[in-house]
Order: C-alpha cells, then structure tokens, then sequence
C-alpha cells in the first residue's frame, strides 16, 4: 500500500508536522496557563467556577508522551463542503485525539469527531467518499516511525489489510485500559457517532471492542453536544471497582475530564451500609420487576381517607371544610398518580384553595401570601400528618422485609406464598442502622426512594457489562436517564448472575428504553481466533442461537491445553512461560482457588498484583478470581483448572458462563492447566 509521496522524504516530513504540532499544542496550553481572571470575575464564587473551568482546560491540553498526537492523514480530492463543479483543490487533515491549532487559527490536527474525520473510518474503495489517500502512521514510544498508505479513487491498487491497523490492536497491554481512536473499525464507528436522542443497545462477543465502543460514544456526544451534556451530565457504570478502574483512564486521554463512573451498587447504597448477602433465590425475588408494585402499594397504603371535618382559625373567623371534600381532594391526588412525596407537598396548597374559595365567597379578597399562610396553619399541617403521612424509604423495605402481614398485604397477587417466605428475614433487624442490608435490598430502597422523589435524571448514561443485572437494578439505572438517552453494552452468553438477562428486549423495557436500537458485533479484534473457536464450543450451551465471534486475527499456536498431575506447580511454570512475552499476565482461577494459588506463586518468588492495581513493566501478572475477570484483558492468560470455576457456581449454566468468560480474557495466547477431566463441552 505503500505508495511515492510527493515530498522527497515522506518520513521527515510527517515528524516534522508531528514536531510542530507538538509546539502548538504547548502554545495553546501556555496561552490557557497565562490568563489573568482578576478583573473579569465578580464574585469569589464566579472566580472559583472560572479557575477549575481553565484548570480543565489545562489537564485537557496536556501533551501525552507516548500518545501520539496524531494517527492518521486524509488527503481530501475536494475541499470538504466545496461545490465540486467549480474544481476547488482538495485538503490535506490530519487526524488525532484533539484539536490543535497554530497561532493563526489553521488547524494542524483535527479532532477524530469531527464531521471532517469520519471518512477515515467510513472510506473504502468502494465508497471512497471524495478521500485520494488515507495515510496511517506507526509510532514507537512516542516516536513517528512508520507510515502507510491508502489510494482509495487508484483502480489499480487492490484492498489489502493494514498492517500497522493490525500491529496497533495487537500491541501488548500494560497498564490501564487505551483508547482505539486509531483503530475503530466502519460497524463501529457507526455505533459511537449515534445521535444523542436515541438509546443504543449493543451486543457483543468477547473482543469485538463494545466497552471501548461506548467508552468512545460518550467522548462523540460529548463533542457533538458539549453544552446540553455540560448541563446534564453523563455517568458511566460498570460491574466492579476493578474494571472501573481499568477503563478509567480512555477518557481523560482523549481530553474528557467530567465523566462520571460508578458501579449499581455505587448507585443505590448512599446512606445505606451493605453488610450481608442474600442466598440465590432471595436475591432473584428481592431483583425481580414485580418487586416494583409490591413497593408501589406499600407506599401508597400510608395515605387514609379523612373521616373528620377540618377547622382552620384566622383571626376571629374559622373556616370548615367537611371530611367529603378533603377525600375528594385526596382521591384526585391519588388518581394523579405522581409521587408520594409530590401529592403531599401538595395536599396542603389543595386545602388552602378550598380556604380560599369559602373566603372569596363571604366577600374577602384573599391573595397567594394568605393561601400560603393557609398552608402552613398548624390544624392544616396535623391534618396533611394524619392523611398523607411522610415515609421513609429505608424504614418501609425493612417492615416489608420483617413484617409477613405487611408483606402479605400488599404482595397479595403478585408474589406467591412461597416467594414472600423466601425474601422475609430470618432474624428481623430492630432498626435501619443495625439492619444487615444486601446490595439487593440497596436496590429497593432506591425504588422506593424514587416513589416519594423524583430521581435526578442525567443527560447520558453507559451501561457496561449489562447483561448482569436484575430487572430492578435496570429500574434503578433507567431512572438516572428518564430524560436522557443510554448506551447498553454487554453479551448474553458472559451472564453470570442467577437473574442474568434472558433477552435485550425484556432488558431495555426493564430500563424503559424498549425503543432503544440493538446492535450486535460480530467482528473480534482481540481475542485470536484458535481461543475464541474453542470457548464458542460452550455457545450451545450457555446460550443458544447467539452467533459466535468471528476473528480477524489468526495466531497460531494462541492456545495450549494440558492434563497436569500437579496443577498447582504446573500453573506456576505456565506463568513462568508467559512472562516470558511482552505484555500483562493474567492467572484467572474460580475464586475458591485464590489462596492456594498466591501461596504458591509466593513461594515461587513470583509477586502478583490483585485486579485493578495497575501493571507496570516491573510488575505484569495479577491474579483474577474468576467473578472478577469480566471486562479485563491480558495479553497472555493462564486459566486454572476449568471444572473446579464451574463447580464454584450455583449452578452448570452460570458455571459455564463463567468459564466462558474466563477463556476469553487472551489478547495474545492462553494456556488452560487442568487437573480434573474438562467439561464435556470443552472434551
């Protein structure tokens, strides 16, 4: 692909661009660095905002070493937007991670979400959308040291596969999780420059890129609605802390610093201690949507229908509203059905109206200051007390949870008899605080927080690794984007939960986003294809009818197999050997096996890092346990003993998830150490 270029030496030409694109984006930072807010702001308050707004700016202009600042060249036949009949000459744009100008204002690179950089991912020689050549460049610690060219509008230069496009994704992994600007491939670029009003669902195999799709989403809308979103906010939730804190670095290296990250749990636990845990079949009733009306109508039982007149005294007159006419204004509240704490906020304004109108009626001329003096007497608020008392949330889950009248009450019909046992406490708790909450519990609390006050809404929210959840914890995330939109990531066949998801569709109605668009990845870029063939053995199985991944990247000899008569010594020797390699290790294990294993690497003089501490060059094989191992990737794994992880599991399915999961953490090459005969599937 590699074509004559009309500088006399292509090579220096480019790091020379590179090399005073470099220095403009120092100009641009030492600008920001040099601005004097003193006599612009008016307040200290004004003057705090402005500061971490140009201490944002500054963290976003930082010039990353080893991230090169450009990755690409787009050698436009046309100006973009020109009127092609009047022949205008075509534009040369670089491509990179930000925008960076010279001092003149001319763009020296072009952010890779501009509308101008898109054919660098769409372009083909079949659609070369008006692009004469696509120039990709390779670097090595920082350095430009490669290039390669496309000639997409030359008919006699044949599509060939981009070596340095598949040398970048196969780069060895250290350190936290990078960004894939340089390598997003046309179905996904497709999915991350999605329009913000509509929810995206994507379904992906192991490797097909979808945490790094919806990672890249986030920093297009960003992009493309900084103001609305700035606003709004976007949040971005993950199963752990360990994965949370493997991603968390793709973003601010790509200059967004005001994404949030959180895991469900994150979510609904504030002011919530999380100390006990529930059994499997617990914790699938306590996380099953019907829960949501159980909630519903144990709040809604607190509000009585008045049976007693109310007197409000002003002055020397007292006014009389009869017991009739308070039920009519409680009956309407309730037929309004908005939220437990909206309708009593209300009720006692309703009151004061009908005040009011009998004031109006013998002649006085009230205004809005008497209404609202109205609302606040003290027989008025006795009145909203008795009628429309406040609930707490915490304290109704835990009388749900403790009480099996109160339960039976407002369960009748929609748990059987059976199910209500199950969730029911063996040792009710006296109080909140001494209550031993599961995260499941966590979940209802927030449901029922949500029944008395609107939860705040934000303006985007990614969802990673969402096949996992239960249909309240949807319920919980969906809340948090009422107003918003979502991106769904996740894969069917890694569902490792009991209450895993059966389909996307019964997912995002869960989440309240049925009209969300589903797109599924099919393409694998990172797992090799010998790894990804042989855990697609277990599809059948643990997911029946979901299409495999197809590799693009063929590594022969990427998987090792071995009987072992003395597991523990043999796992030790394979991760010997794969240290061996450039690249992060990971020894993945069912969690069971964690101890017996970190002794023996101990005594074997091989230190180890725990998930989510980050690998250095001095420090790269971690220990996973395998509940633990979705959404990482290592360039080499080594997997122990794979019946023992799907024994571990509640149950063959989820053992096979698991297990799933666990077989398809290799970027570069796996070895799997059993000393039990494998699974049937996997035999």
């Amino acid at each position: 692909m590699q074509r004559h270029d009309p500088d006399p030496d292509p090579l220096l030409h480019e790091r020379t661009h590179l090399s005073r694109s470099r220095a403009a984006l120092r100009a641009m930072r030492e600008d920001v660095e040099s601005l004097d807010i003193k006599d612009v702001t008016a307040n200290w308050v004004n003057a705090a905002v402005l500061q971490r707004q140009i201490d944002d700016r500054i963290k976003a202009l930082a010039d990353l070493s080893h991230t090169p600042l450009f990755f690409g060249r787009l050698d436009y036949l046309h100006a973009p937007g020109a009127d092609l009949a009047e022949g205008a000459e075509g534009e040369r744009f670089y491509i990179g991670r930000r925008h960076v100008h010279d001092a003149d204002g001319d763009p020296m690179v072009i952010d890779w979400r501009a509308p101008v950089s898109q054919p660098f991912y769409r372009a083909s020689k079949k659609d070369p959308l008006d692009v004469g050549l696509r120039r990709r460049f390779g670097y090595t610690g920082g350095e430009l040291t490669a290039y390669e060219d496309e000639h997409l509008t030359d008919p006699t230069e044949s599509s060939q596969t981009s070596k340095l496009l598949q040398a970048e994704i196969e780069r060895p992994r250290v350190g936290p999780m990078r960004d894939i600007v340089a390598t997003i491939q046309p179905e996904q670029d497709e999915i991350v420059r999605s329009g913000l009003s509509g929810s995206v669902c994507v379904q992906g195999g192991p490797g097909t890129g979808k945490t790094a799709v919806g990672l890249h989403r986030v920093a297009y809308l960003l992009y493309a609605h900084r103001d609305r979103l700035a606003r709004t906010g976007t949040l971005v939730i993950g199963p752990n802390r360990s994965f949370l804190h493997y991603i968390e670095q793709v973003l601010p290296a790509l200059g967004e610093l005001e994404v949030k990250q959180a895991t469900v749990d994150d979510l609904v636990t504030a002011g919530i201690e999380v100390r006990g845990t529930d059994p499997a079949e617990s914790a699938v009733v306590k996380g099953d949507a019907r829960m949501a009306e159980v909630l519903r109508r144990a709040v809604r039982s607190h509000v009585t229908t008045p049976t007693e007149p109310l007197v409000v005294v002003r002055g020397s007159r007292r006014w009389r509203v009869p017991a009739y006419e308070l039920a009519e204004i409680v009956d309407e509240l309730r037929a309004r059905d908005i939220r437990y704490g909206a309708a009593r906020e209300a009720l006692p304004q309703r009151i004061a109206h009908t005040v009011l109108v009998r004031m109006e009626q013998a002649g006085e001329a009230p205004d809005d200051r008497v209404q609202d003096a109205v609302a606040r007497n003290a027989a008025v608020k006795a009145a909203v007390k008795t009628i429309w008392p406040p609930v707490d949330p915490a304290k109704l889950v835990l009388r749900l949870l403790n009480d099996p009248d109160f339960l039976a009450a407002h369960a009748e019909g929609v748990l059987t008899a059976d199910e209500q046992k199950t969730i029911l406490s063996e040792k009710p708790a006296r109080s909140v605080k001494s209550a031993k909450w599961s995260a499941a519990d966590a979940v209802l609390i927030d449901e029922a927080s949500d029944l008395v006050t609107r939860t705040h809404s934000l303006g985007h929210v990614v969802l990673d690794e969402a096949q996992d959840l239960s249909p309240m914890q949807y319920r919980a995330v969906g809340r948090r984007c009422t107003t918003g939109s979502a991106t769904v990531l996740g894969d069917l066949a890694q569902g490792t939960t009991p209450w895993a998801t059966a389909s996307w569709a019964e997912a995002l109605r869960h989440l309240g986003k049925g009209e969300a668009v589903v797109e599924e990845l099919t393409a694998g870029f990172r797992v090799p294809r010998e790894v990804i063939a042989y855990a697609s053995k277990l599809l059948p199985s643990i997911s029946p009818g979901l299409a495999p991944v197809e590799s693009v990247r063929e590594t022969p000899g990427s998987l090792s197999v071995r009987e072992s008569s003395d597991p523990d010594a043999d796992v030790v020797a394979a991760c010997v050997e794969s240290l061996a390699h450039e690249g992060s290790i990971g020894l993945i294990a069912a969690d069971p096996r964690i101890p017996a294993l970190a002794a023996a690497l101990e005594a074997a003089g091989l230190p180890c890092l725990a998930p989510g501490e980050e690998t250095t060059a001095a420090s790269r094989l971690t220990l996973v346990p395998a509940s633990l191992a979705k959404g990482l990737e290592y360039d080499y794994v080594v997997l122990d003993d794979p019946a023992t992880l799907v024994a571990a599991e509640p149950d063959e399915r989820t053992g096979l998830r698991r297990l799933y999961v666990a077989l398809t953490r290799a970027v570069s090459g796996l070895t799997v150490i059993h000393g039990n005969p494998l699974p049937p599937q996997l035999a």
